[in-house]
């Protein structure tokens, strides 16, 4: 193994699996990513084979994270990983001009966001993620949107290993923490968690309004419009699809579970509970059966008022 003096490492055994991941990276990229030119741009939208030649492009397809991807902007940080005692990543794309890297490590089973997303799963990878961040002291706002293009010739691209890692795997590298800062629900895959927190709360509420609809077509467009209008809140906001199946996800579930004739009927057990308690009627010699507030002349609620100031 070889070490330049801009740490970039190369060996016969990775160039013989460079065309194959490459390959592997080509097969799992989205059919028309978003793509720039130069940073700061403007995103654009191409087909896969456009995209790849830009400079920057979208890896992970919609509602499905394969990659975690740092954002590394020390100078010569291709060997952050190594420092920090993590395994190899991947890839990582090294700026030639000031060392600067991203750091991708792939996922053994990908992380779904679709409307049949786990909540759970998505929780426990943020927190391995902000883990890694931290270890590598990598950008903890950034999006993992956009990234260094590892099929790019403007990018030192190293690939490392050809090996996906499960989350327990790379779990056992970082000590997790309890909870994640506040800062971070806006950020990366704490926006999707947001998104729905947020979202099945509003959703919960709202439903009264629209329970008496035959239809819930009206309900999936309220529902839609309040995901929206949660995910334009963020300052690096998610693509339409994941909004969309955000929406899908809850609108789906409130609706089934909260119809017209589920709620009245909910309503109604818990009206029954509660005038069972009530059939015991009052004791004899309580203040509710004696009414002494009648005797004194006065209001029941001064009657009261008066008992709780004596006391004090």
């Amino acid at each position: 193994m070889k070490y330049t003096k801009n740490h970039s490492v190369v060996t016969k055994k990775q160039t013989s699996r460079l065309n194959a991941q490459q390959l592997d990276l080509f097969q799992t990229l989205p059919n028309k990513p978003y793509c720039m030119d130069e940073k700061p741009g403007y995103m654009l939208i191409r087909t896969k084979s456009i995209a790849v030649k830009k400079p920057y492009i979208q890896v992970n397809p919609p509602l499905i994270t394969i990659y975690f991807i740092f954002d590394d902007d020390k100078e010569e940080s291709a060997l952050s990983w190594f420092d920090a005692g993590l395994p190899e990543p991947f890839w990582t794309t090294q700026n030639p001009d000031n060392g600067h890297c991203h750091h991708c490590y792939k996922l053994e089973i990908p992380i779904c966001t679709s409307e049949f997303a786990s909540v759970k799963a998505i929780k426990y990878a943020q927190i391995i993620y902000y883990a890694y961040a931290l270890k590598l002291g990598a950008d903890l706002g950034y999006s993992q949107l956009i990234t260094k293009n590892p099929l790019h010739p403007q990018w030192r691209t190293i690939y490392w290993t050809k090996q996906a890692y499960s989350l327990d795997y790379l779990a056992d590298f970082v000590d997790l923490p309890k909870e994640l800062p506040k800062k971070l629900e806006v950020v990366g895959l704490g926006r999707n968690v947001t998104m729905f927190e947020k979202g099945r709360h509003w959703a919960y509420k709202a439903i009264r309004d629209y329970m008496h609809h035959e239809s819930s077509y009206e309900w999936e467009r309220a529902v839609k419009a309040q995901i929206e209008a949660i995910n334009n809140g963020f300052e690096q906001p998610l693509p339409y699809s994941e909004v969309k199946a955000t929406a899908k996800s809850i609108a789906k579930w409130v609706w089934q579970r909260f119809s017209y004739g589920d709620f009245s009927e909910i309503q109604a057990k818990r009206g029954a509970k509660g005038g069972a308690k009530s059939k015991r009627g009052p004791k004899e010699d309580s203040a509710r059966s004696t009414k002494p507030w009648e005797a004194l002349g006065v209001s029941r609620a001064t009657y009261y008022r008066n008992k709780k100031n004596e006391t004090k």
